[in-house]
């Protein structure tokens, strides 16, 4: 699939399969896990990967029967071989989308480039303003009344790729980056979901950084 184009209705054969890679805690995770259970989403989790054993993710996993698997620095200490073995474990897993939920690697260039807008990512700004690390506390020292979260593409870049959707949060007096956070958390998992299901659900068209979907008609 190019960059650019349109994808025909849906994405892949449905119910999706779906790889999640987290680093922490995991609630976005919780929150597909969650939607999927509730068929608010085409499809289920099929792989839980983190690349910290001690995640809190991977025992949300366990407690749901999720396959899950740890890629971790200390077992696998140059990246290629951490790459491979992830790639490895996706494509055993057949994942048709593969969803960040607070993975904390750079991801490959190569390793982008083998799932082609099939790689979704969950950030606490409403990008292209704050990427990168530490977003709510960027927010508040630039001082903006409003920010949020994005669902995006990920790509070669850092938080570079199509944005899929987003959505606002108010930056209130006396915010921190903690308090700001807690409340761009609640907005990040209902937008992850709403996006997952859009996306797998196909239709959409992309052109650069822009993607658009079909018109959702009233039932009359």
């Amino acid at each position: 699939m190019s960059a650019s184009g349109s994808v025909p209705k849906p994405l892949c054969p449905l119910p999706a399969r779906l790889a999640v890679l987290l680093s922490g805690r995991g609630s976005n995770f919780e929150a597909l896990a969650e939607a999927c259970a509730k068929r608010e989403i085409p499809g289920s989790i099929v792989l839980v990967v983190s690349d910290e054993p001690s995640a809190d993710g991977l025992r949300k996993a366990e407690r749901r029967g999720i396959p899950s698997k740890v890629i971790d620095r200390a077992s696998w200490p140059r990246r290629d071989e951490r790459e491979a073995a992830l790639v490895a474990a996706l494509e055993e897993a057949r994942a048709d989308l593969i969803c960040l939920a607070g993975y904390m690697r750079v991801l490959s260039p190569a390793f982008v480039a083998r799932w082609p807008l099939r790689i979704l990512n969950v950030h606490p700004s409403l990008l292209p303003s704050f990427p990168g690390l530490q977003a709510q506390a960027q927010a508040l020292d630039y001082g903006v009344q409003v920010t949020g979260a994005t669902v995006h593409f990920v790509d070669a870049g850092t938080d570079t790729g199509p944005i899929v959707a987003q959505a606002a949060v108010p930056v209130r007096p006396g915010d921190d980056a903690e308090t700001l956070a807690a409340r761009i958390l609640p907005a990040e998992h209902g937008l992850y979901v709403a996006a997952v299901r859009r996306v797998l659900e196909g239709g959409w068209k992309i052109s650069g950084r822009s993607v658009t979907f079909p018109e959702v008609r009233d039932s009359p």
